[in-house]
């Protein structure tokens, strides 16, 4: 059954009608229900359903076989406050057989998802099915000033949902472009809670990376309406994103074992799942780009990864991401040319002409409170700007500004901008060539 969400042409995955459409073994059900139970305390059927995102008529099942099996009993007290539901608690031998399940596992809560369930979700979900327009575009990067023809090369690669490097002299808003992809995607979709392959549970939510979508609890009976909309295994989210800088290597695109709670935690690139990796100062890693991006090289190709659990054994998982790297190298320097084929777009983003430096200027200017000067900005361009042979960067007006706001706090004067004033914001942006005895 198809159950259209609300975030546009993304259908919600159903809630599960019977145990089997769940999708894993009984014993592994039961052995979570019982885990729950005994680190929760919870005691109704009501409570644990929210506890192991399951609609309540499943939990019962589980119970009812759990109860066959001498693991769990009625407690025989009605809760008033909670509709006169049945109160259950673990038997002696369910109490030993949860402490066995949790020396095999510590996980329990959410019942995982099969990974090959997850697959059909993504599908449906996919980055690669998002049409982004021009006007979405400006308005999510509206507060920038750019290149006229950068949207028009920006748009084509977003919505082919493949890869993209873009590179340039530093300073000039590779990574506030990057954030305004983000932006203009806008959407929501299901981030699941934690996948199963061959019976390892691989946690991949996050609240670090997802950003969940708040229910409507305007309406007491929203919250019931809400739970059997869509499979509560599943976080409903904004699209991800993954942001990495120079820390980046090449461990952190593996799965990551726990051998404590006997869990994986999905790599980054899965947690991305849906949305955007952006991997920012490539070149600055320990690990050399050409190394990383050959990492990439299958994903990047044939829309699905390659992780190992700790036996070893292999399994594919999609990989679904738009994948955005970012460098202030010429790529040539970096990557051969088999790399870079690989790599669908590459656009170059360059600093400002003078009469968009100034447009950045006075917009900063304007945002900070500071009043223009002209003699100051004559100054700036006649004078300072020749030094550097003209070249202009995105970061120099908030950079020069920021500086000159501070010299008026600490000098305990209305802020003001005056050539003395753009020497002294100058000199701080820029560190002079010489040699410094040791």
């Amino acid at each position: 059954m198809n159950i259209q969400s609300p975030a546009p042409n993304v259908l919600a995955p159903p809630a599960p009608k019977t145990l089997a459409a769940v999708g894993l073994s009984l014993v592994m059900m039961r052995d979570i229900l019982i885990k729950t139970m005994f680190r929760t305390n919870l005691d109704l059927v009501s409570a644990l359903a929210r506890s192991i995102c399951l609609p309540v008529p499943l939990v019962q099942e589980l119970i009812d076989l759990a109860r066959t099996q001498r693991l769990i009993e009625a407690t025989g007290t009605l809760h008033a406050t909670s509709g006169n539901e049945m109160g259950y608690q673990l038997t002696d031998s369910g109490k030993a057989r949860a402490l066995d399940a949790l020396s095999q596992s510590e996980y329990y809560g959410a019942m995982p998802i099969p990974l090959a369930d997850y697959q059909v979700q993504v599908k449906r979900q996919s980055v690669r099915d998002i049409r982004l327009t021009r006007e979405q575009l400006l308005g999510a990067m509206g507060h920038l000033i750019l290149p006229p023809d950068l949207l028009g090369n920006l748009g084509p690669a977003i919505t082919s949902g493949r890869s993209i490097l873009m590179y340039g002299p530093p300073g000039n808003g590779k990574s506030s472009i990057s954030n305004g992809i983000r932006d203009a995607m806008g959407d929501k979709i299901y981030v699941p809670r934690a996948l199963e392959y061959s019976g390892q549970v691989i946690t991949v939510y996050d609240p670090i990376v997802h950003s969940a979508a708040e229910d409507s609890m305007d309406d007491p009976n929203a919250l019931r309406r809400s739970s059997n909309r869509f499979d509560n295994r599943y976080v409903y989210c904004d699209r991800p994103t993954v942001i990495t800088g120079g820390e980046l290597s090449l461990d952190m695109l593996d799965l990551t074992y726990n051998p404590t709670a006997r869990t994986y935690q999905a790599p980054l690139q899965l947690k991305s799942t849906g949305g955007i990796f952006i991997v920012d100062d490539l070149g600055r890693q320990a690990e050399p780009p050409q190394k990383l991006v050959n990492r990439w090289i299958v994903p990047l190709e044939e829309a699905k990864d390659i992780l190992a659990l700790q036996s070893g054994e292999k399994f594919t998982v999609p990989f679904d991401t738009l994948v955005i790297f970012s460098t202030n190298f010429h790529p040539n320097e970096i990557f051969d040319g088999a790399a870079l084929r690989r790599i669908f777009f590459k656009i170059k983003i360059d600093g400002p002409d003078q009469e968009n430096f100034l447009k950045i200027f006075a917009m900063v200017a304007r945002a900070k409170k500071m009043p223009l000067d002209e003699r100051a900005l004559v100054h700036l361009m006649k004078v300072k700007f020749p030094t550097i042979n003209n070249v202009y960067a995105n970061y120099m007006p908030k950079f020069l500004i920021e500086q000159i706001m501070a010299i008026c706090e600490f000098e305990n004067i209305p802020y003001q901008m005056s050539p003395s004033l753009i020497d002294r914001a100058w000199g701080n942006m820029f560190v002079k060539d010489e040699v410094i005895a040791k």
